[in-house]
């Protein structure tokens, strides 16, 4: 084991049994459980944000949480002598959400309305008014990405000698673009709405690798992008990744709805939030995104794949719109 991190260790009030390598640090067993242990980079304010979360997310009861251990002398920071910062947390052994299984994704999602609730009750700080707390609203990254779908349709359009990628993304584009500016406008009238109405903290990274699965219940994790804004996005970003590795299978994702539902009450406007998330054609911008930022001499094969694969699956993603509209 390096030896900076033997010197982070020795400053927490605990007996380590064993330190492997692991997800982005230290996993060790210790006389307290598994922690997890690694270096941190952000800034104290952001720590003592996420600290304050989970830890009333921890006291709840409800859920696991990979909250933050304080040091021997109270603070949230181990230094080694090289000054390198480390941050210790209650790590689990369980392994990543398997989205394949039926069974799993409705239990994760579950898990998910459970840590939207217990968010719901934690009372709002003033000292929040951090840049990575108040972050942009659905309907302002839609707007965004749309004027980016644009700018690139320009592009590909005025190329005099086009690949096969821009051809494609070319011919599906007045169909990805219509739901585009649909969904936008749909987010901006429930914006307008909701008008005063509070954010509420929401996870901001959630997929099947930040949801373990142990032998009666999942832990989530990692919270580097906590934030203040609709919680809907939370369970948009999870339930899509699993409907595009079914193919949209209508029937799984009205189950992963309902399972969140029984959990959490879904109101009409958490079923709208949903309803322009999901028609926001999100994969489609990404492989736009991509082919703006990368090299457009070549582009790999399995962009082009991904972007044909988006037109195969337009039928039964609009099958799944229509049941959940």
């Amino acid at each position: 084991m390096n030896e900076k991190y033997m010197e982070a260790l020795a400053r927490y009030d605990l007996t380590v049994d064993s330190v492997r390598k692991g997800r982005s640090g230290w996993i060790c067993g210790t006389s307290q459980g598994t922690m997890l242990l690694q270096e941190y980079r952000g800034t104290m304010k952001r720590l003592e944000f996420e600290t304050q979360v989970l830890g009333q997310v921890r006291q709840s009861g409800l859920i696991q949480v990979d909250d933050y251990i304080r040091t021997g002398e109270g603070g949230l920071i181990a230094l080694s002598e090289d000054g390198t910062r480390h941050t210790l947390k209650h790590w689990y052994t369980g392994r990543e959400c398997d989205i394949r299984d039926h069974r799993e994704v409705r239990q994760a999602v579950g898990r998910i309305a459970v840590l939207h609730q217990v968010f719901k009750q934690i009372p709002r700080q003033e000292e929040w008014n951090l840049g990575s707390i108040q972050v942009d609203t659905p309907t302002q990254v839609m707007e965004r990405h749309s004027q980016e779908l644009k700018r690139a349709r320009n592009f590909m359009k005025n190329k005099r000698k086009k690949t096969d990628f821009e051809r494609c993304a070319l011919s599906n584009f007045p169909l990805f673009f219509a739901q585009a500016r649909e969904a936008a406008k749909g987010m901006a009238r429930l914006d307008e709405e909701n008008g005063d109405r509070p954010l509420d903290l929401c996870h901001g990274s959630l997929d099947q690798h930040h949801i373990l699965i142990e032998e009666k219940t999942a832990a989530i994790i990692e919270y580097h992008k906590l934030h203040l804004g609709n919680q809907m996005t939370d369970l948009y970003h999870f339930i899509r990744k699993v409907m595009e590795k079914h193919d949209w299978d209508q029937a799984l994702g009205l189950e992963m709805l309902s399972a969140y539902d029984k959990v959490k009450h879904l109101d009409r406007r958490d079923r709208e939030s949903l309803y322009y998330l999901f028609l926001y054609p999100e994969k489609y911008w990404k492989q736009i995104n991509f082919y703006m930022n990368a090299n457009k001499v070549w582009i790999p094969a399995r962009n082009l794949e991904k972007l044909k694969g988006l037109e195969q699956q337009t039928e039964q993603r609009n099958q799944f719109l229509s049941a959940i509209k």
